[in-house]
């Protein structure tokens, strides 16, 4: 063996990431670096996006935080690679081939293959052959260097009744266990048998032992069988969660014939008296290790792979939920309707406020219409500035929301009634949050009042809940939970950044995604703002307890303070650019106040007047977007939708109907519509256009209002099949 390299030099010096990166990201050298310095300075993906374009080269958020998430990849993979080399070097086994291939692996795969055959393991048939002196008789077969005589002639020399070889055949067995596990350990044969697998192996599932004849959602997968390479990430999820719940088991067929062919061509590789024993050893080596072990991989990285899919669909659908539009700072009423119990009633100023609350019976049993419009005539001559109703789509939804409309008509009054997704309002109303919020209601009145403040903002609103709770998932209780918190979190993280928070009304719960705050500091600004009133700037949140310069920094451009005496603190403005805005409107002859809010003044600025070395073009032209528009919502425009009234049980469905509906979820094989019958009809993802549609998510959002055609109802199982492109034609 050649001898291992010194102790000084098998290590790996930390490579440049940002060359590593830029080609995976598609942006320059010099741009990923900086990215990498900003965020290794303690900067956040938002603040980096937002004020420092300029260094980055104009890197939009969702780059940046592809960057962060590869140079967490490249990190673990060096470290990962020097635990190897220094495992192997301590072992006295690191050749200079072995370590320049550990070196150029570029794939956790690759490493751990090259590391197999080095890695501490429990006692195995081959070990125990190994222990008994067979190591020097499989050697002898690996060379292939007999061309004479008979293998149990060479193998008589090795039985020895003390060490547990008491016949020929147990020595060559032996001999052939120790084969066995270095053909399951070669990287280079096991890399070959695992893209073999990947590209013929089959997806097969059966129904598990006394399920036949139940009726399940998994029926479909009772007896199927798929292609490795082509099944898709929610048809794995379902057939885990089949397994799981007992229903289905799995397996993954591989090629053996082809896998046992591949590895015996480069095995056998001359004739010799050993070429039986070879073919033995590689037939057992791939049916009782190799295989199950490639197996076991792909079993794994298919559901990481469909678990990557399924957050970033759960990812995409949040972040249209959370940019929902707003109704905006204006009073509504609120509604979480009911059956037996009656429908809570709560009345919120613009600010979200609860001013008033009650119950109504006007759906079944009761059916009292006269009395809940006698409270509703209470409510409104009480407050007569409300401009909508808000009613949950939950159960009695449709009902309530018939007679909300009725007696608006009647009364003639110009309010909007509008539904209103719940999901996860229970959830809220149990929290800790809701409890600190409104700490003298039931949950009854915190449900009915988030509802109303989910119409007002959305955002706002929907930050309180577990994500997990809104609705918008595909699977995602099976997917892996740590990573899914942390997606969701930055999807959250960047929609409270987009839009920024008021300052002197924000939540605890909202201010704490804003960019370097955290819980802590987000309850320091709150009790600051209980204890000594509304914040006058943005200056003033330097006198916030434990809040520095360098959390100032990072959170004061998403933090808005409406109405002061700077209209740049209302604005996506940084503090750090306060100076050389008003110098821009000392060079327009303008006061700052008269300039923001004009934008034909402001499309005169010449902005190449103050470009320099400390400021370029990225960011004066986000200060004049900025400046002609102080205050903007990035948000779309508030929009409802109208169902039809004779329309609202699955039962009042008739095939060829054409309806309106709102995208409650986008999923890879198709999106979930609400048509205000309390069961959501799935558009499959063959019938959203005439044209060929990859990702559904490529033409439908949550939220989205559509037009659908009612395809078939199955009252059993509760399922509606729309299309949208039949709806069309």
């Amino acid at each position: 063996m050649t001898t291992s390299p010194d102790a000084q030099n098998f290590l790996v010096p930390e490579p440049s990431y940002a060359k590593l990166i830029a080609p995976e990201v598609q942006l320059t050298v010099s741009s990923v670096a900086a990215v990498i310095a900003l965020l290794d300075e303690g900067c956040t993906v938002p603040f980096v996006a937002r004020y420092r374009k300029e260094a980055t080269g104009g890197a939009e958020d969702f780059a940046i935080q592809q960057i962060l998430d590869r140079l967490q990849f490249h990190r673990e993979l060096w470290q990962r690679r020097n635990v190897i080399l220094e495992s192997i070097a301590s072992q006295g086994k690191l050749t200079p081939e072995l370590q320049a291939a550990i070196v150029g692996a570029v794939t956790r795969a690759e490493l751990e293959d090259l590391y197999l055959p080095y890695r501490p393991k429990r006692r195995t048939r081959a070990t125990i052959a190994k222990e008994r002196g067979l190591e020097p008789l499989a050697d002898r077969m690996w060379a292939q260097a007999e061309r004479a005589g008979m293998p149990e002639e060479h193998a008589a020399a090795f039985v020895d009744g003390e060490k547990g070889v008491a016949t020929v055949d147990d020595a060559l067995q032996g001999a052939r266990d120790i084969l066995a596990e270095r053909i399951t350990e070669t990287a280079d044969w096991r890399a070959r048998v695992r893209e073999l697998t990947w590209r013929r192996g089959r997806i097969r599932t059966q129904v598990s032992r006394g399920k036949a004849g139940a009726t399940s959602k998994f029926t479909d997968y009772y007896d199927y069988s798929e292609p490795v390479e082509r099944i898709p990430s929610h048809r794995i999820l379902a057939i885990l969660r089949g397994e799981q719940e007992g229903f289905l088991s799995m397996s993954i067929q591989p090629e053996t014939e082809q896998a046992v062919e591949l590895v015996n061509r480069a095995v056998v590789t001359r004739r010799s008296i050993w070429d039986e024993q070879l073919r033995l050893a590689v037939a057992d080596g791939c049916d009782r290790l190799l295989l199950p072990q490639i197996e076991t991989e792909i079993r794994v990285q298919l559901k990481e792979t469909a678990d990557l899919e399924a957050i970033r669909v759960f990812a995409t659908n949040l972040r249209e939920l959370l940019m929902a539009p707003p109704l905006g700072g204006r009073p509504v009423m609120a509604i979480d309707p009911g059956f037996r119990t009656g429908c809570k009633v709560v009345v919120l100023d613009a600010t979200g406020r609860l001013l008033d609350h009650g119950v109504v019976y006007p759906t079944e049993p009761r059916n009292d219409v006269v009395g809940t419009e006698s409270a509703l005539d209470r409510w409104f001559r009480a407050h007569p500035d409300l401009v909508a109703v808000a009613i949950g789509n939950g159960t009695g939804g449709r009902e309530t929301f018939a007679v909300v409309r009725s007696y608006l008509k009647k009364r003639d009054r110009n309010v909007l009634v509008v539904s209103v997704n719940e999901s996860g309002a229970s959830v809220y109303s149990a929290s800790e949050v809701a409890r600190d919020e409104l700490p003298e209601h039931d949950v009854t009145v915190r449900g009915a009042v988030s509802i109303g403040r989910r119409l007002q903002d959305p955002l706002a609103e929907l930050v309180k809940i577990d994500p997990k709770a809104i609705g918008v998932g595909q699977y995602q209780h099976d997917v892996d939970q740590k990573l899914l918190r942390t997606k969701l979190d930055e999807v959250v993280e960047w929609c409270v950044n987009q839009v920024g928070v008021d300052l002197n009304t924000a939540s605890m719960t909202l201010l704490q995604h804003i960019s370097g705050l955290g819980p802590k500091l987000a309850r320091s600004i709150v009790t600051h703002r209980d204890q000594n009133g509304p914040f006058p700037d943005r200056a003033a949140l330097g006198k916030v307890a434990g809040l520095g310069r360098k959390t100032f920094e990072q959170a004061a451009g998403f933090l808005r303070v409406k109405g002061g005496k700077n209209p740049l603190d209302d604005t996506a403005v940084h503090p750090e650019r306060y100076a050389l805005v008003e110098r821009i409107a000392r060079d327009a002859g303008r006061p700052l106040a008269r300039l923001a809010g004009d934008p034909e003044a402001v499309r005169t600025i010449d902005l190449r007047r103050y470009v320099d070395d400390s400021v370029g073009l990225y960011t004066l032209q986000d200060i004049v977007t900025e400046l002609e528009k102080p205050g903007r919502d990035p948000r779309r425009d508030f929009a409802t939708v109208d169902f039809r009234d004779d329309v609202q049980t699955i039962e009042d469905l008739t095939s060829g109907m054409i309806l309106n509906g709102t995208v409650t979820n986008v999923t890879n094989f198709g999106a979930f519509v609400d048509i205000g019958v309390h069961q959501d009809g799935l558009v499959h993802v063959s019938q959203i256009a005439d044209r060929f549609v990859r990702d559904p998510a490529e033409e439908l959002h949550v939220g989205q209002t559509v037009r659908v055609k009612v395809l078939e109802i199955d009252l059993d199982r509760r399922r509606i099949a729309l299309s949208i492109k039949q709806a069309a034609g």
